[in-house]
């Protein structure tokens, strides 16, 4: 059975991968399971490497009422929750018959790489694979393996650097590489986090414009001083955003995870040449109130903007490649509810999903890595990338869990 069948509604649960409790490093190299581009460690692959295929990384969800509980278990593993607490948390999945969106969309956006791999000519085969739900990314590396490829890059669905959004999927692929035995027989490179690579960037521009002409047509003009922009992102402990990018870059609070933010808001607004304010806001905090996460919640930011004069709002979902579950709910559904209560209009903007523009700056991606690309060569908008091709040395540690098994990156 392929691994996208796997995915189906229908299919039968299956738990997810233990842990992986190692990773093999070959004679010579520094990354374990790494192509020769990337063995040595480089922060920028620059040696051209034949891959065969191409992993889609993706975090998963239900497709069906019964698949909730499965699903969040899966999620929370190893915390110890109990059914009746996760139960209290699946309100959001069950408001939406079970089934979140993020598998069919992945599913839209495998079939658009596929298309434009082929339109460029290139013969690499796309083998999808979750992290929390089927297909799981075990199911993708044993597809792959099957089909006789070897030499495989990932591209995760997240482009920001923090534990969950990039070091997890690295995890992931340990996780699945030593589930499957394949740890002397595949190898697996992962494309450079693209939270500035202007592919993914310029839907973000395009949705704006598109919810200021919707502004215009509900009456509101005076961008200066009736309108503000909320970037929205997931928002993340503070210990483990102190803690995402490379330690030796001295980011500071927040970490790479909110200046990366920042810088793309700042892009945005400019190219724009929008002259109201902007902020960045935080959503779908989850975990016990004692620890910090980062703040502020987008629907506490709204509270203070009608004393200030702002009449609408444009909410741009600056941390979500798609319309997942948290852009459905939090966004959606809960902050247009308090929009409505402050009296604001609000719009919700585009994510870039399957955006032709973004759909080809992944494929970008892999050709860089395919031509060794060197990294001055590189497209970025803001001033801290190209990001790294290997992530370096102690990025991204999760506080609570420590450094485990990881491909794509420098010990530990």
């Amino acid at each position: 059975m392929s691994a996208e069948n796997i995915g189906s509604a229908n299919a039968e649960f299956r738990p997810k991968p233990p842990r992986a409790t190692r990773t093999v490093v070959a004679e010579g190299a520094v990354i374990p399971n790494a192509s020769e581009g990337a063995k040595a460690g480089d922060p920028h692959s620059t040696i051209p490497v034949a891959y065969d295929g191409i992993l889609l990384l993706g975090f998963g969800g239900p497709e069906g009422q019964d698949d909730v509980i499965p699903f969040l278990r899966n999620v929370t593993s190893g915390r110890g929750i109990p059914d009746e607490r996760l139960e209290e948390v699946a309100h959001h999945y069950r408001h939406f018959g079970g089934v979140s969106p993020i598998n069919e969309h992945n599913r839209e956006l495998k079939a658009a790489l596929d298309a434009e791999l082929a339109s460029r000519g290139l013969e690499l085969p796309v083998y999808w694979g979750n992290r929390n739900w089927m297909p799981y990314v075990t199911d993708a590396i044993d597809a792959a393996h099957a089909d006789g490829r070897t030499k495989l890059l990932a591209i995760a669905t997240s482009a920001y650097s923090s534990y969950s959004s990039c070091r997890q999927y690295r995890e992931d692929l340990a996780d699945a590489v030593e589930a499957t035995g394949h740890q002397s027989d595949i190898q697996i490179d992962k494309v450079r986090q693209f939270f500035d690579h202007p592919g993914f960037v310029a839907p973000f521009v395009d949705g704006i414009r598109a919810g200021i002409a919707e502004l215009a047509e509900r009456g509101i003009t005076d961008l200066a001083n009736e309108v503000e922009i909320l970037f929205s992102t997931h928002s993340i402990p503070t210990s483990d955003a102190d803690r995402s990018g490379p330690p030796e870059r001295g980011f500071g609070p927040g970490g790479a995870y909110v200046a990366q933010h920042l810088a793309v808001g700042e892009e945005i607004v400019s190219r724009l040449g929008f002259p109201g304010a902007w902020q960045l806001v935080f959503q779908s905090r989850s975990g016990p109130p004692q620890v910090p996460w980062l703040e502020p919640d987008i629907n506490d930011a709204m509270q203070d903007l009608p004393g200030q004069g702002r009449k609408a709002v444009l909410i741009v979902p600056l941390g979500f490649v798609s319309d997942h579950m948290e852009v459905m709910w939090d966004l959606d559904t809960e902050a247009m509810e308090t929009a409505e209560e402050l009296g604001l209009i609000a719009v919700r903007t585009a994510t870039p999903s399957t955006h032709p523009t973004y759909v080809a700056g992944l494929v970008d991606l892999v050709e860089e890595r395919l031509k060794g690309t060197p990294a001055a060569d590189r497209p970025a908008v803001t001033d801290l990338g190209p990001w790294y091709d290997v992530c370096r040395p102690g990025c991204c540690e999760n506080k609570r869990l420590g450094f485990q098994p990881a491909l794509s990156g420098v010990a530990p």
